[in-house]
């Protein structure tokens, strides 16, 4: 099973550097960031042999699934969910290259998001419309509260 993890750095930025020799030039906007290839966070001596650096994986993936988990269920449930399903993609990012990227896209798509709300048009829009919901509700409330009391939908009767 291949995940990734075990690649040296070496061949790989051979290859790297072999392509962006070969690339155009890009456009002075976007931004390129060349990474080293994800190589394990495992100890040297667990890298070394096969049976141990597979059960350390395993180990990794089961303990990043448990904590994805009980994120999961945060989600319903009070707690941080979204903060421990990253932390879970963050364990699993530390051995295996495709949580890696997924980690990577996730932090660049929760960059773009953070930058959008600030943005001030999006504000005062997002600012109006709550206003607005807030002002029907207390309307509805209001309304409710006029013609029924403090009587709950529930026990009323045809009036």
């Amino acid at each position: 099973m291949n995940t990734g993890s075990d690649r040296g750095a070496q061949g790989s930025a051979a290859e790297s550097a072999a392509e962006s020799a070969s690339e155009s030039v890009t456009d002075a906007t976007e931004q390129t960031t060349e990474e080293a290839p994800h190589v394990s966070k495992a100890p040297a001596f667990i890298k070394s042999r096969r049976t141990l650096h597979l059960s350390w994986q395993v180990g990794v993936f089961v303990v990043g699934l448990a904590v994805i988990g009980a994120g999961v269920a945060m989600l319903v449930l009070p707690g941080p969910g979204w903060v421990a399903i990253f932390a879970g993609l963050a364990i699993w990012a530390t051995e295996f290259a495709w949580a890696h990227l997924v980690l990577r896209w996730t932090k660049r798509k929760v960059t773009e998001a953070a930058q959008k709300a600030l943005d001030p048009r999006v504000r005062r829009r997002n600012i109006i419309l709550t206003s607005a919901g807030l002002v029907i509700a207390g309307a509805l409330i209001g309304f409710y509260l006029w013609k029924y009391g403090l009587t709950p939908p529930w026990n009323l009767r045809d009036q």
